[in-house]
């Protein structure tokens, strides 16, 4: 395995074991909220909202109730009491107007707030200590995270809301009308063979009938929208993710002419996503056939159930469309299930792509504790010391050829190692990201280790706070900037330390680099660990560099890890890298999270 390659190579398959079943992964989102500064907003949104629906549900069952006299009254042709009622209904419906608005307000607080709690519990989990690096080695469950952090969590809020507040609706209406149903259908009888025969409380019997069938047709028809939702939702992030890597490449692209190639990629990207489309098509079609036939039948369903009792004589006209009423809240109040198969279908997709990151996340530190790993102590030594180290990947087990390393401020020590050698492995167990193997590094205390991997990370500052990466731009002065920047060839770029713009695109490789060793002259690190990244530096640029290591950063222990070429007199020892390979049966182990 080459180090150009270990990134591609290092994959395991995913370790982790997610959280099963919807309870498990409820929890998981509840314990992200739980510790959420909204916790309280939600709290008292989600108390808001049960006492609002109440009140509609009450204000709906007055309504309901309104009827009754209304149309007896138009049957009566009694114009005063048609006008009373008129006044009553004024009254009814302006509150009800009220409430309303107030639920929807309600409703999209409660949205906003249920999104801003997950999404920054996700930020916080995602951006650990680690995490970030790690979760990318476990396979399907860590790529794309920004489509989970970003559109998965807001479809999961939006859709968690909506689904919350139309249950509990239809669990109060239910409860309300339930009554006022059983009481119409009283003392109704029916003619069997000749017998006259009393079922309390019918019509509540047909509506749980009729919504029940409709809501096992459903889950039998919308069943298979659960995984299809899940599966599109990684289709889109993974063309997502190669349209803006072509963006991201598109000048290497051009001069390559590798249009055509990607082209191609892209039509192989969007060809999986469109046959997982059609297939959700299809299930979308078949499950209409459900929802919409249960939906024109209940135009009349509640007419033929309501009719024994009217015909009988035990309904005026006025209490017959009063139980039509009942009937029709009471059923759809029931059919709540058949008309959000399709988006229950998509919460959970949504639920298990959120929940099951998180859970990711949170699982890695764990198995970071696991045997078989190397420890990694912060000691109050003045010293960098590397103990009887051993690191396993899938290429073998890389040790170095000298098992008790020890290196004080000021020393220059270079480590070699042919390709395949684990060079950039070593470099990552250093720093902590990667700890499969045996043996123990001590760290002198945190913040005077620096390091410098070989493909530098430039975030979309001002140059200022590129130099000043991770601390606050603020926190040096122009003078140091301007001087750190000379003394590594990068004095051209003195005059644009407050743009803001992609520095990645504008600057070469060569000073890129050059600017992560001028945020050294910044932080005066007492130990910097090297991966490969001198090698890339221009020749003027090197020369600059070992010169601050002679001069400015004199105190300082350097560590490179090179290849042989990057042997040079400037290194007082020289240590060399060596790969054994490893049977099979160990290469499990191997890719096990650090």
């Amino acid at each position: 395995m080459t180090d150009d390659n270990a990134t591609k190579q290092e994959q395991p398959t995913e370790q982790f074991a997610p959280a099963h079943g919807v309870a498990a992964e409820i929890r998981v989102i509840f314990d992200a909220l739980r510790v959420s500064g909204e916790r309280f907003a939600l709290a008292w949104a989600g108390v808001s909202l049960v006492a609002v629906i109440g009140a509609t549900a009450y204000a709906q069952i007055r309504l309901n109730a309104w009827n009754q006299p209304f149309y007896d009254a138009l049957a009566r042709k009694d114009i005063s009491g048609v006008g009373r009622e008129l006044i009553v209904f004024a009254y009814i419906a302006c509150a009800l107007l009220i409430l309303n608005v107030a639920q929807t307000w309600l409703s999209q607080m409660t949205r906003l707030k249920l999104r801003e709690g997950l999404t920054q519990d996700l930020f916080v989990q995602w951006l650990s200590p680690r995490r970030c690096f790690l979760v990318t080695r476990l396979g399907e469950i860590g790529s794309n995270p920004d489509q989970r952090i970003h559109a998965d969590a807001q479809r999961l809020a939006e859709v968690s809301t909506d689904l919350g507040v139309g249950l509990l609706q239809a669990t109060l209406l239910l409860v309300s009308f339930v009554g006022v149903l059983w009481g119409l259908s009283a003392g109704v009888s029916f003619g069997i063979f000749g017998a006259s025969v009393v079922i309390p409380g019918y019509m509540v019997w047909a509506a749980l009938l009729y919504a029940a069938v409709a809501s096992l047709a459903s889950w039998a028809v919308g069943r298979p929208l659960v995984a299809l939702g899940a599966e599109r939702y990684a289709r889109e992030s993974e063309l997502r993710f190669a349209l803006m890597r072509i963006n991201d490449h598109c000048e290497g692209i051009a001069v390559n002419r590798g249009e055509d190639a990607e082209l191609q990629r892209l039509r192989g990207e969007f060809g999986r996503l469109l046959e997982i489309l059609r297939q959700l098509v299809r299930s979308t079609t078949n499950l209409t056939w459900v929802t919409a036939g249960y939906g024109w039948f209940t135009i009349v369903a509640p007419i033929i159930v309501a009719a024994p009792a009217y015909f009988a004589g035990n309904l005026t006209f006025g209490a017959l469309l009063m139980a039509v009423g009942a009937f029709t809240q009471v059923q759809q109040s029931l059919r709540w299930f058949v008309d959000n198969a399709g988006i229950i279908a998509d919460w959970r997709a949504t639920l298990y792509r959120v929940a099951s990151f998180r859970q990711a996340l949170l699982d890695i530190d764990r198995q970071a504790e696991g045997t078989g790993q190397i420890s990694t102590v912060l000691t109050s030594e003045n010293a960098l010391a590397v103990e009887n180290l051993n690191i396993a990947s899938p290429a073998g087990v890389s040790t170095l050829s000298e098992p008790h390393l020890m290196v004080a401020p000021g020393e220059h020590v270079l480590i070699v190692g042919d390709p395949g050698s684990g060079k950039t492995l070593l470099f990552r167990t250093m720093a902590g990201l990667w700890g499969a193997g045996d043996g123990a590094i001590h760290l002198p205390r945190e913040g005077s280790v620096a390091f410098v991997s070989k493909q530098p990370y430039i975030p979309e500052f001002s140059l200022r706070g590129v130099l000043a990466y991770p601390r606050s731009s603020d926190a040096f002065s122009d003078e140091n900037y301007k001087a750190a920047l000379a003394r590594v060839g990068l004095d051209h770029l003195t005059s644009f330390l407050d743009r803001v713009t992609r520095w990645d695109k504008e600057l070469t490789d060569s000073e890129q680099q050059a600017l992560a060793f001028a945020r050294l002259l910044l932080y005066r690190p007492r130990f910097v660990i090297v991966d490969e990244a001198i090698s890339s530096l221009s020749s003027d640029a090197r020369r600059a560099v070992f010169d601050v290591f002679e001069n400015e950063l004199a105190d300082a222990a350097l560590i490179y890890i090179s290849d042989p070429k990057g042997q040079d007199k400037f290194f007082q020892r020289v240590l060399r890298l060596n790969v054994s390979p490893v049977h099979e049966g160990a290469k499990s182990h191997a890719g096990d999270v650090g």
